[in-house]
């Protein structure tokens, strides 16, 4: 008798558990409670719900899924297996190194993997991103053209995260009804039961949020397939369905206990489970042929409609002009892009983060796909212009494309993160320097995937003065310099402001943290400095020459201090000094030797170097930390002149520093 469909679902969801528990007991780690009592919520959404084109992972057409319980990660690439993304050798080599299949999933190690995920509540609000990015392309390309779902498989630990909390109340607020989470509330995490930790109504929480909500038998198919189509039916809302569940569902002894959450299953368990499961006790990665069939069943379906979509979005570009050049925008590679930029009268004096209020409302029109927003700063970090001519993103309004996160520096970052990986538009973000600690790890995690957004950081320094220690930046900017793959770029004037906006927006695959100024800086004459924007996007370059090209000394700085340091250098005459400003030291350090090597020639060996923050990193080009001046300590309330003069950064002080450093070379 021919096995039902229900029965050969069941057997399929049997086969991903004993996969689960086989790679991860091969690998000697891993996390197979929680992929376990995810398996039918994941498997059902995957075989009958998912729409993805079976030859070419990356289409653009695609629903997203993100795995926010990123520690899940076997569930999913298992289910890349049946899709025939991976192989069996991946999954046996999973956790190993160079592997397609590492411990927690990543974006650019695995194809079918949207997102890096395993930090918890950040896939989940990466995915708010790109919810974002769908409607407002939606609501400009066409649902024919750029409509798709969003889906998200979350736990217990990935909702208590508080980003996860400050993403969901901006999706509620936004309306995104292609959002639809699936939350496997088994009750356990690492350390205990959740219930020693939290005691939260989560159908009342997201109700008052703004969601959609259905609970239901996590582990029930008709209760899950019931669900997901009561989800997408909800187009105002975005939907969670809360599937009650048990950790390890399935399993000989271990169903319900937290200690299944973070270690491989022993031997004995693994073989009495398979029993339970119906799968061959004695045989390790069973994957039978009829289980891969029944998955596959739906293919030819979904080659038809990428084959329907390329035929659509083929005749709307042959016979719709404006659609075909907002396509092109959305498509074309970020370093295609020859862009113009403000002039500034060399007269004036100008705060950079003023001058790059002015950059941004100047790409309004050529870049009609950059969106981003402000938390909560938009007067002070110049985005107002931008949300006024551009509109704010909501639910009456899916044109808009500024973006107001409200007092949420994680979450909104997290979500640009969301918004880049998703493809189509440019995104930026923009709060104070001093709060990029909130968003620490969502910019590491933009690096970490390769994400090519700006990430706007205004009053940069303890220049910021009245306002006092609280929000004085010391460390951030070292800080952000230690992450891998981060552009931080701190620019000395209007001028280099533009350039570095240009170099931002020309990278293809790392972020850029734009650190600016509140307070005003002489600007730089293009006609003096004509090497500026090519010196910029090489990261350094010799802004004062010394006399007869012969120096004695370098004098390096970057931002404010390179107008300080150029101050300081007319008072010493009696030296041959060349300035050097160094807007962005990773670049510079990414340069040809040659060039290096001209900017800071070897045979001339004193140099010193001043910034407003910590000295330590300039270490690198003076060689000795006392021919660094910064600042190790917080600062104080007071006018920012008052400071400058308390903590030695005038042209006198600075002045005076260098020649007795000099003089005792």
């Amino acid at each position: 008798m021919q096995a039902t469909a229900a029965a050969k679902d069941a057997k399929a969801v049997n086969v991903v558990k004993g996969l689960i528990m086989d790679a991860t007991f091969k690998a000697k780690s891993g996390h197979p409670g929680g992929a376990m009592s995810s398996a039918d919520m994941a498997y059902i959404l995957f075989k009958d719900y998912l729409r993805f084109d079976p030859a070419d992972p990356a289409w653009f057409g695609r629903d997203r899924f993100v795995l926010s319980a990123g520690h899940e990660s076997m569930l999913q690439y298992v289910l890349l297996f049946l899709r025939g993304v991976l192989t069996m050798d991946d999954l046996k080599q999973f956790r190993q190194f160079h592997s397609r299949t590492p411990g927690h999933p990543e974006n650019n190690e695995t194809p079918g993997v949207e997102c890096t995920t395993g930090p918890l509540g950040q896939g989940f609000s990466m995915s708010v991103g790109m919810a974002v990015a769908e409607e407002m392309l939606r609501a400009r390309l066409g649902d024919d053209v750029a409509g798709h779902y969003t889906y998200v498989i979350s736990s217990d630990g990935d909702v208590q995260a508080p980003v996860f909390l400050g993403s969901a109340a901006l999706a509620g607020l936004w309306g995104l009804g292609r959002l639809i989470v699936l939350f496997d509330k088994n009750k356990a995490q690492l350390a205990s039961a959740t219930s020693v930790c939290d005691a939260t109504d989560h159908a009342k929480l997201f109700t008052s949020l703004g969601w959609h909500v259905v609970e239901i038998d996590g582990n029930d198919h008709e209760a899950i397939r019931a669900a997901l189509d009561a989800a997408r039916a909800e187009t105002a809302k975005p939907s969670i369905i809360i599937g009650n569940t048990l950790i390890a569902k399935g399993s000989a002894t271990m169903e319900g206990n937290h200690e299944a959450h973070g270690a491989p299953f022993k031997e004995g368990e693994i073989t009495a489970t398979k029993k339970l499961l119906g799968l061959p006790e004695e045989e390790a990665f069973y994957a039978p042929d009829d289980v891969l069939a029944h998955f596959q069943s739906r293919f030819p379906e979904l080659a038809a409609a990428r084959a329907a979509w390329d035929r659509t979005l083929d005749g709307k570009l042959a016979g719709d002009a404006a659609f075909e050049a907002l396509w092109r925008e959305a498509t074309r590679p970020r370093g295609e892009r020859s862009l113009s930029w403000p002039v500034f009268e060399p007269a004036k004096a100008v705060a950079t983060r003023s001058a790059w209020g002015a950059a941004l409302n100047g790409l309004i029109d050529q870049l009609p796909l950059f969106v981003g927003g402000s938390a909560d700063l938009d007067p002070s970090n110049m985005t107002e212009k931008f949300r006024d001519i551009t509109g704010i993103f909501g639910k009456a309004n899916r044109l808009g494309r500024s973006l107001c996160f409200g007092v949420r520096e994680f979450p909104m970052t997290a979500i640009v993160n969301g918004i880049a990986l998703h493809g189509g538009l440019m995104p930026f973000s923009a709060t104070f320097l001093i709060f990029s600690d909130y968003a620490r790890n969502a910019l590491r995690m933009a690096a970490l995937q390769q994400t090519p957004a700006l990430h706007v950081y205004t009053h940069d320094s303890f220049y910021v003065g009245e306002d006092g220690p609280t929000h004085e930046p010391i460390e951030q900017t070292s800080s952000l310099r230690l992450i891998p793959n981060m552009l931080v770029m701190r620019p000395a004037d209007a001028n280099e402001t533009s350039a570095c906006v240009d170099t931002a927006l020309q990278q293809t695959s790392r972020p850029t943290c734009l650190l600016l100024t509140r307070q005003n800086l002489p600007i730089l004459d293009p006609a003096a400095y004509p090497g500026l924007k090519e010196g910029v996007s090489r990261g350094a370059y010799v802004l004062d020459e010394a006399p007869g090209g012969k120096p004695d000394m370098l004098l390096l700085a970057s931002g404010s201090e390179v107008s300080l340091a150029q101050a300081a250098a007319k008072l010493l005459p009696e030296i041959a000094i060349r300035v050097v400003s160094m807007p962005c030291l990773e670049l510079f350090n990414e340069q040809p030797e040659d060039y290096k090597k001209a900017v800071l020639p070897p045979e001339v060996p004193f140099r010193y170097a001043v910034e407003a923050g910590r000295p330590e990193l300039w270490c690198q080009y003076t060689g000795r930390l006392d021919r660094v001046h910064g600042i190790s300590h917080f600062g104080a309330s007071a006018p920012a002149g008052k400071l400058a003069e308390a903590y030695g950064f005038t042209p006198e002080a600075l002045a005076a520093k260098i020649k007795a450093a000099y003089s005792v070379k």
